[in-house]
């Protein structure tokens, strides 16, 4: 029975490689080469390549999908809160915050982290889903 509070098993990635991103850049047909060129990422002020915030959103949207099935997901948002580089592990956690009954239907307000090795959160996410 899922209630406020519940929580599911934290999935973990990584660590993420080059490869990783630059599947995920080409998958999205995001070729910026800020993704894969370390020199050309160095002109821009980073350290190295990183990954798009929307490849840390795919893995929240796949853990929130396994969790509850896609079927029952209304409403996901996302929110990119700082960059992930090669290397680096990730972890995916999700609370149940509330629960509601809206237009006949059970909901459950979901908030979910993607969160790099160091603890700071990458990807902070919301799911409305019907239970």
């Amino acid at each position: 029975m899922t209630t406020v509070g519940t929580t599911a098993e934290a999935r973990s990635y990584g660590p993420i490689t080059r490869t990783d991103i630059v599947r995920y850049q080409g998958a999205s047909l995001d070729l910026n080469p800020i993704h894969h060129d370390d020199e050309f990422a160095a002109k821009g002020g980073y350290k190295s390549v990183f990954g798009v915030g929307m490849l840390q959103a795919g893995l929240l949207g796949t853990y929130v999908t396994d969790w509850f099935g896609a079927e029952n997901v209304r409403r996901f948002k996302v929110r990119f809160k700082e960059q992930v580089w090669p290397g680096d592990l990730l972890e995916c956690t999700g609370k149940v915050v509330a629960v509601d009954e809206v237009d006949g239907e059970k909901r459950a307000t979901v908030e979910l982290a993607c969160t790099r090795q160091g603890g700071g959160v990458a990807v902070a996410a919301e799911a409305i889903v019907v239970l």
